[in-house]
């Protein structure tokens, strides 16, 4: 593979810097963006691998010092974002470097809009106008680094946070919350292991196929979402076959980057449940999305079966239609080894009420194609929960 092919810069939806070894013009880029001590936003899994050191020390040598926060949960909560901002104005800090999966991009961004403001996070969930009360004058500048292929929260314009009291996901938005500068280094995802690779690539799926899916009118984000599909169909098998192979790596990065541009459209039913399941039972966003993805397909089924038509034939999936991309969706979660119930991850049914009624009133719904109350989130949670297709 040659590495200029990839190496190459973008201004859509944001800046963007791609390419293979990247990273180390983070240094540049913080004095770019008038960062003269960032903190640097990670997860506790990550702060003590080679790589976040590699980027503590090129920075420090580059004079431009990082605090390092990394006291976050998978599902990143208030409480880790209150800490962070504590963090940040103790140690005067002046800008965010979100790095790693989900979690750290979405509390590295959720700590860059809290520090100048007054109002509890809660106050900013995405409902109404309630992004009108943000002081953008107390926002931090953020630089955001994915070292997974998943959420695409790079280039997401909110953060995913959950409310331990409330137990509750709950959206936290801004339009200014989008990361000034992101960059896409494949290498910072090579070695990732295949389960990891697996669940943040159908995640990444899952995003492109409820934005195609959505009702509301985006025909750029319709397309980047198919693209993006074509891009997971050949690219997510090899890497999770070689955790190495790099080409793979920076394609993935790139539909994962394509997920979050086009759920601009809306998402819909997949997330509704999968945001309940992980407030209460702290789950892998991805891994919840894929075995969510059948049943949910199959509930909506009445209603996309001309964008499943389109999505088959772009794909040259061996079968048309409807049956076609449920058979490929039920293929790549048999061949990366993911389960194909609830059951098999711990969730039983004795929520199944409480979960539905969560379901229905969830940010994503209302994009879903089809209008679920909370009756048909139960029956769909429970045939997630039996294997009933």
């Amino acid at each position: 593979m040659s590495k200029s092919r990839f190496f190459i810069n973008w201004n859509y939806p944001t800046a963007m810097r791609v390419g293979p070894g990247r990273v180390r013009e983070l240094p540049q880029l913080c004095r770019e963006m008038g960062m003269a001590t960032p903190m640097l936003v990670t997860d506790p899994g990550l702060v003590a691998l080679p790589m976040v050191q590699a980027v503590v020390e090129n920075c420090l040598v580059a004079g431009v010092p990082l605090t390092v926060f990394s006291d976050i949960k998978g599902n990143p909560t208030g409480n880790n974002v209150s800490d962070g901002v504590a963090v940040f104005k103790a140690h005067g800090c002046d800008g965010v470097i979100a790095f790693g999966g989900g979690s750290a991009l979405d509390a590295g961004k959720a700590i860059a809009l809290m520090v100048g403001q007054t109002h509890p996070i809660w106050e900013f969930e995405d409902v109404g106008d309630n992004y009108l009360k943000v002081n953008t004058h107390g926002m931090m500048p953020v630089i955001a680094v994915p070292t997974t292929a998943g959420t695409g929260s790079e280039v997401g314009r909110s953060s995913v946070i959950t409310d331990e009291n409330a137990k509750l996901k709950k959206i936290i938005f801004h339009p200014r919350m989008l990361p000034e500068i992101v960059l896409l280094d494949p290498e910072l995802t090579i070695g990732l292991p295949a389960p990891i690779t697996a669940a943040t690539g159908m995640d990444a799926l899952s995003h492109n196929l409820e934005a195609f899916c959505a009702t509301h009118f985006h025909p750029m984000a319709e397309g980047i979402a198919l693209e993006a599909m074509r891009l997971i169909n050949i690219y997510l098998p090899r890497a999770v076959a070689d955790g190495n192979d790099l080409e793979a790596r920076m394609q993935m990065l790139v539909a994962s980057s394509m997920g979050a541009t086009a759920f601009q459209r809306g998402l819909g039913a997949m997330h509704a449940l999968a945001h309940p399941l992980g407030a209460l039972y702290d789950k892998h966003h991805g891994l919840l999305n894929a075995i969510l993805m059948p049943y949910v397909l199959s509930a909506n089924r009445s209603a996309i079966e001309e964008p499943m038509s389109r999505l088959s034939r772009y794909l040259a999936l061996p079968t048309a239609g409807f049956a076609g991309v449920l058979d490929w969706v039920l293929f790549l979660r048999r061949d990366f080894g993911i389960p194909h119930t609830l059951a098999e991850i711990g969730i039983g049914e004795e929520d199944a009420d409480q979960i539905a009624q969560m379901a229905a009133v969830d940010p994503s719904a209302p994009s879903n194609p089809l209008s679920f109350d909370a009756d048909s989130y139960r029956g769909i949670f429970l045939n997630a929960c039996r294997g009933n297709l």
